[in-house]
C-alpha cells in the first residue's frame, strides 16, 4: 500500500513551518535566544506573531528539531526480536539521523548546518536544555513501549527500558562531539561509534561499522 501523499494544504503547512523555524533559529545564533522575541521571528519571516504561535506553541519549540518519536518506535518495534536490543534500537537512531541529514551537495550541507545550529543553541541555552531532555523522555516512552510488545514478563521491561535509556545516552553523547566538532564528522557515524564504544562491536550491525 503507498504512502499518502500531503495535499496542498498540508504541504503549505509544512513549508510555513519551515520557513518561520528557519528565520528563528537564524537569528537566535546571530543575536541570542533571550534577545529575540517571537515578534521579531513573525517580522523576519513575515507572518503575524499569531501564525508563529498557530505551529509553535513556545518561544522553546522554535529551536526543538522534529523527532519522529512515533515513526521511531514504529521501526524499532518491527526489527527483528532475534537481534540485541541496543543493535535494534541504535539502528533506527542511526537511519533517523541519515535521514536529518542527508541530501544532494548544498542541500546537504544546509540541513547539517541547520541541525548544528538547533543543537548548539539547545547546548548553550538552559531553557533549552530542559526542553530537549522533555522530548528524549518522549521519544524513550515512545520506543519503551513500541519493545512492550516483546515482553513478557517484568524482568523484559526493566531490560527494554535500560537498553533505551542507554541507546538515547549514547545519541546524546554523539551528538554533543558533532556540536563541539562543528559537524566535520558524520552524525551517523558518531552515533555509531558512541553506541560501539558503550555497549561493544555486536552494538551496531557490520555494515554500519567505520
Amino acid at each position: 500500500m503507498s504512502e499518502r501523499q500531503p495535499n496542498l494544504r498540508e504541504r503549505r503547512r509544512s513549508e510555513t513551518r519551515r520557513l518561520v523555524q528557519a528565520h528563528a533559529v537564524r537569528l537566535f545564533t546571530d543575536h541570542g535566544y533571550d534577545a529575540v522575541t517571537v515578534a521579531d521571528v513573525a517580522g523576519a519571516a513575515g507572518v503575524s506573531s499569531m501564525t508563529v504561535y498557530r505551529h509553535f506553541p513556545t518561544k522553546e519549540d522554535l529551536v526543538l528539531i522534529d523527532q519522529p518519536a512515533q515513526l521511531i518506535a514504529e521501526h524499532v518495534a518491527a526489527s527483528s526480536a532475534t537481534q540485541p536490543l541496543v543493535r535494534r534500537i541504535g539502528s533506527v537512531l542511526i537511519d533517523a539521523a541519515t535521514a536529518s541529514t542527508c541530501g544532494n551537495g548544498d542541500e546537504q550541507a544546509a540541513n547539517e548546518r541547520f541541525l548544528l545550529d538547533c543543537l548548539r543553541l539547545m547546548v548553550s541555552t538552559p531553557a533549552l536544555r530542559a526542553r530537549h531532555l522533555d522530548s528524549q523522555y518522549a521519544l524513550q516512552q515512545a520506543i519503551v513501549e513500541a519493545l512492550g510488545k516483546d515482553a513478557t514478563d517484568p524482568d523484559a521491561a526493566f531490560r527494554a527500558q535500560a537498553a533505551t535509556s542507554a541507546c538515547l545516552a549514547a545519541m546524546h553523547t554523539a551528538l554533543t562531539r558533532w556540536v563541539e566538532d562543528d559537524g566535520r564528522t558524520r552524525l551517523p557515524d558518531l552515533i555509531a561509534r558512541a553506541l560501539t564504544a558503550s555497549f561493544g562491536d555486536d552494538a551496531v550491525a557490520t555494515h554500519r561499522k567505520d
